[in-house]
């Protein structure tokens, strides 16, 4: 048996105003024919047909779709930008990018659909450093799910906009808020946050939402999946009526279509969605018959010369962490990364990941969301995910860049 959550979101007369509840529920595993497995459950989530954790790939992922026409040489973007461009090799768009340069650039609202590792930051973030170079009064707000994301996005915009004087401040918990404070009263042109964070600036009186004329929510589905519509609706509530706003998103669920309808002004969507999962992930179950046996087979799992660069997902900040322990004192390279640990630590652990000074990275499900890690070669579900659309995002860290990834699911047998 395992709890079943469902979200339900409302909104005020003027349809600007929301709060957002549960309604819980209780189901459970069916017994499929043919499969004679009892499911470990996770502590809440929706009921998940175990079948869907095992698919073999049929090579490279393939984006659905109008395919890309442009080049970047083709969009009306500034020198600079080009120039930057061309440093880091970057010639052709990606179809996310094809599509939704174009009518950023000519101000239109825009609803991005796509999956993970489809390169949607650059495309929005080339468009509006153009806007920001050309007219310096612009201020643009970007909000992340998570602090992690939050410092990639800024990455990739100082990259992009290198020697173009054009200023950002990341403002993300785990980091001292009083140095954040201090970078916002130079009025960046570029805010990219968290919600918490954010929340937490504003109540400080930090940050005025007002001087804000672009808005992009990136990863919108998982923010309002972790319980910040609130956040999210008063920050566009205080917003000018005039503005610019950017959703991004891998799904488009009830709650982002009522925001859609709320806050956007005759937007444009543009949708570049892989079959499913990606066809390039093969995908299968690890059976197991008890907790011992369970950590034993992931050993054993983890010695095998395929498994280079293992990504692990588990529960809870307390599992993640004795996991990661347990590991590095039976000699593997581990380390962990959620969200009890500081800033600097999870910096660190990422770093060293991406470094191969460690090749396995053991992560919650928040911690490790969004993530742009190049060669992950394995994605492995130590506990099964809430929902589906987790699993997709768990799984997509691997398969990057028409690579072959594999996803392993640890599932009970009874």
């Amino acid at each position: 048996m395992f709890r079943n959550k469902s979200a339900n979101v409302t909104f005020g007369k003027n349809g600007t105003r929301g709060s957002f509840s549960f309604s819980r529920g209780r189901s459970s595993f069916g017994t499929r024919t043919g499969l004679r497995t009892r499911f470990t459950k996770p502590k809440r989530g929706e009921f998940i047909d175990p079948a869907r954790f095992v698919n073999k790939s049929s090579g490279a992922a393939k984006e659905t779709g109008v395919a890309a026409v442009h080049r970047f040489g083709d969009f009306a973007l500034c020198r600079e930008i080009q120039q930057n461009l061309v440093k880091r090799s970057f010639t052709a768009p990606t179809p996310i990018q094809d599509q939704s340069i174009e009518p950023i650039l000519l101000g239109r609202d825009l609803i991005g659909l796509a999956d993970t590792g489809t390169g949607k930051t650059a495309a929005f973030l080339l468009p509006l450093i153009d806007k920001v170079f050309k007219n310096r009064s612009e201020r643009v707000l970007i909000i992340t799910p998570t602090r992690e994301l939050a410092q990639q996005v800024e990455t990739e915009f100082r990259q992009f906009s290198w020697d173009m004087k054009i200023f950002s401040c990341a403002c993300v918990g785990g980091l001292p808020i009083g140095k954040q404070i201090s970078m916002l009263r130079r009025f960046p042109n570029f805010v990219i946050g968290t919600p918490g964070r954010l929340k937490d600036l504003c109540d400080r009186g930090a940050i005025n939402y007002a001087n804000f004329n672009t808005i992009v929510l990136d990863e919108v589905d998982r923010m309002l999946d972790m319980g910040f519509i609130d956040e999210i609706t008063m920050i566009l509530n205080k917003l000018p009526e005039t503005r610019q706003s950017l959703f991004f998103s891998a799904t488009l669920p009830d709650k982002i279509k009522i925001l859609v309808r709320s806050f956007l002004k005759d937007p444009v969507t543009v949708q570049v969605k892989t079959g499913g999962t990606s066809a390039n992930i093969d995908q299968d179950v690890i059976r197991f018959n008890h907790s011992g046996e369970k950590l034993d087979e992931l050993k054993r799992l983890l010695a095998r010369a395929e498994c280079a660069k293992v990504l692990i997902f588990s529960e809870t900040k307390r599992e993640v962490e004795a996991l990661a322990l347990d590991l590095a004192r039976q000699g593997f390279r581990a380390e962990s990364i959620h969200g009890d640990k500081k800033q600097h630590q999870r910096q660190r652990a990422l770093m060293q990941f991406k470094s191969n000074i460690v090749n396995i990275l053991v992560a919650t499900d928040v911690a490790a969301r969004g993530l742009d890690i190049q060669d992950v070669t394995h994605v492995i579900n130590y506990t099964l995910p809430h929902t589906y659309n987790d699993y997709i995002h768990r799984i997509g860290r691997t398969g990057r860049c028409n690579k072959k990834g594999t996803a392993l699911t640890f599932v009970q047998a009874g």
